[in-house]
């Protein structure tokens, strides 16, 4: 005899087993406790400068990459992102998990004041920087 025999002399019970095994699988699933996203607030920073008049190309180039470099020394800097625009650029630092906020706001103040100490005619409005994580949002000026 093979296993399958059963199953095919009894089609109806076949049946009513498989829709049993779906609705209970159905049923299982919505009581997974999984999160879809685990909730995890990332110290992050946004670094802004201006230069009023200044094409996109040359925001990149004389205000976004020097500070980039200067950036990406600080350490536990996981990942950095940049745009510029017409007379603005905008720097996004994400910092590791095991560094706490205050710490990553005062690398970023003290790399920021070092690089306006080598180029001062760079950036004529002082670099702004923003703290942010997840739960709260806060804005301050390096001025």
């Amino acid at each position: 005899m093979n296993i399958s025999a059963p199953f095919i002399q009894r089609p109806i019970a076949t049946a009513l087993l498989m829709v049993g095994l779906l609705v209970g699988g159905l049923v299982s699933y919505r009581l997974l406790p999984v999160a879809a996203l685990p909730n995890v607030n990332y110290p992050t920073l946004s670094v802004t400068a201006q230069l009023p008049g200044a094409d996109p190309k040359t925001m990149a180039s004389s205000v976004a990459t020097p500070l980039e470099l200067q950036f990406g020394e600080i350490p536990g800097l996981t990942q950095m992102t940049s745009a510029s625009a017409l007379g603005y650029t905008q720097i996004t630092l994400q910092f590791d998990l095991s560094r706490g906020i205050d710490g990553c706001v005062s690398d970023t103040l003290s790399a920021i004041m070092q690089r306006a100490r080598i180029c001062r005619r760079a950036c004529l409005i002082r670099p702004r920087y923003e703290r942010s994580t997840r739960l709260t949002r806060r804005s301050w000026s390096s001025a």
